[in-house]
């Protein structure tokens, strides 16, 4: 919102307002806003949700150090979504397609989770909002997503040419631009193409699956899009969901993987650095280094009263939300599928519930009494019961994530 304002000041020359026009200050700005939201809002929202008496539902689970959580606060997560769109609605534009689909799906996916803590809490059913309907809600989210980014002419990717190979192309409406290397051309493209991961000059069309349909097969790319786009949602939601288990987790990995995100952003929305890495440019796509700096803002100030002992729980409000941004976020940049390395900890963590329950099913079929692989799941919890303090556990994942992370920028250069 600030923007027209800023616009507005620099157009009658009032000195400094054009600094407003950098990506880069706007988004330290929202960082700084971001943190100080999550710092003064969430003391405040602490203190009122401890009067309601807003208090998780600890399981028992014979965990060491379970009952000093009975009473801690819960739909924390309230902190962080203020803390991500308040800075946002301030510093972003808001005319980007990208930037109101995150706005969206923040907004969705937080009001899910908070549906889910808010039955748990208040109508004091401990299974929450049935599975189905968050699914339900995930699906849809999915598809508006999808859609938006597939129908909406505004989300386009530039493919470079050399002049004789645009020309080899036949292609003659061209734009110019200058490059780190020289001079390229540049050709808008409405596609569903995605990086490939290691591969030079490689990219994945999710049209190429349907190749079977004849020559207009390219119209009917949205049916693999999209229920790809639903996947990714249902999977990393779920995932982040999973890793809220124990203090600091879920708010650490998501920062770690958050920072990723907006650097990774960052270079794609740059010509310079999309021509040097040699990755698809994405014109606009800049603007979500904003959005960015205002999720990882709210995920540190986060743990600020979430880090061992935790003073508040995010609940689903925060944990569904971090998860489908994650998600949305990194479909938008063209590089989901560097989520299984990105997110690795949140893929694990799904897993290890995948695989326990899965032999439990099949030991007791086959020997009547179920085995499990780990001594519980998700795997955070096996290595508690081993006897490992929870911030050791915690901050070794965190190391854990920042090597994911890094191993995620060397793919750029690892081709």
């Amino acid at each position: 919102m600030l923007n027209y304002l800023f616009d507005y000041l620099d157009k009658i020359d009032i000195p400094g307002a054009g600094v407003w026009k950098y990506i880069t200050f706007r988004t330290s700005m929202a960082v700084i806003v971001s943190l100080l939201i999550s710092l003064v809002f969430g003391k405040t929202l602490i203190r009122l949700l401890q009067r309601k008496l807003v208090a998780e539902t600890i399981r028992e689970l014979g965990l060491k150090g379970e009952e000093t959580k009975r009473g801690t606060p819960t739909m924390g997560g309230l902190i962080i979504l203020g803390a991500i769109l308040i800075p946002t609605l301030l510093f972003a534009r808001l005319n980007n397609p990208y930037i109101i689909l995150m706005i969206v799906s923040t907004v969705w996916l937080g009001a899910i989770g908070f549906l889910d803590d808010y039955i748990k809490v208040f109508k004091k059913d401990k299974k929450g909002l049935a599975g189905k309907f968050k699914v339900f809600g995930q699906v849809g989210l999915g598809i508006i997503v999808g859609a938006g980014l597939y129908f909406n002419d505004a989300v386009v990717t530039r493919q470079h040419y050399t002049p004789e190979k645009a020309v080899a192309a036949g292609l003659d409406t061209m734009e110019m631009g200058k490059t780190i290397d020289g001079t390229l051309f540049f050709v808008n493209e409405k596609s569903v193409k995605t990086n490939i991961p290691f591969l030079k000059e490689h990219v994945f069309d999710y049209a190429s699956i349907l190749k079977f349909l004849g020559p207009n097969y390219r119209e009917y790319a949205w049916l693999v899009f999209i229920p790809f786009v639903i996947f990714l949602i249902v999977a990393v939601s779920n995932g982040a969901n999973i890793t809220d288990g124990i203090d600091g987790l879920a708010a650490g990995t998501s920062a770690i993987i958050g920072i990723t995100l907006g650097v990774l952003a960052y270079v794609s929305g740059s010509i310079l650095f999309a021509s040097y890495l040699n990755i698809m440019y994405i014109p606009n796509l800049g603007e979500l280094l904003v959005f960015a700096g205002a999720f990882v803002g709210a995920c540190v100030g986060f743990l600020w009263y979430n880090s061992y002992p935790a003073q508040v729980f995010m609940g689903d409000t925060g944990s569904l939300a971090l998860g489908g941004i994650i998600a949305v976020f990194a479909i938008m940049i063209r590089k989901e599928l560097l989520i299984p390395i990105m997110c690795g900890i949140f893929l694990v963590e799904n897993l290890s519930v995948m695989i326990q329950v899965a032999y439990f099913k099949y030991t007791k079929r086959k020997y009547g009494e179920g085995k499990r692989v780990f001594l519980m799941s998700p795997i955070h919890h096996h290595y508690q019961k081993k006897g490992f303090h929870e911030s050791k556990i915690v901050t070794r994942f965190w190391i854990i994530g920042i090597i994911l992370a890094i191993l995620t920028f060397i793919t750029l250069k690892l081709r």
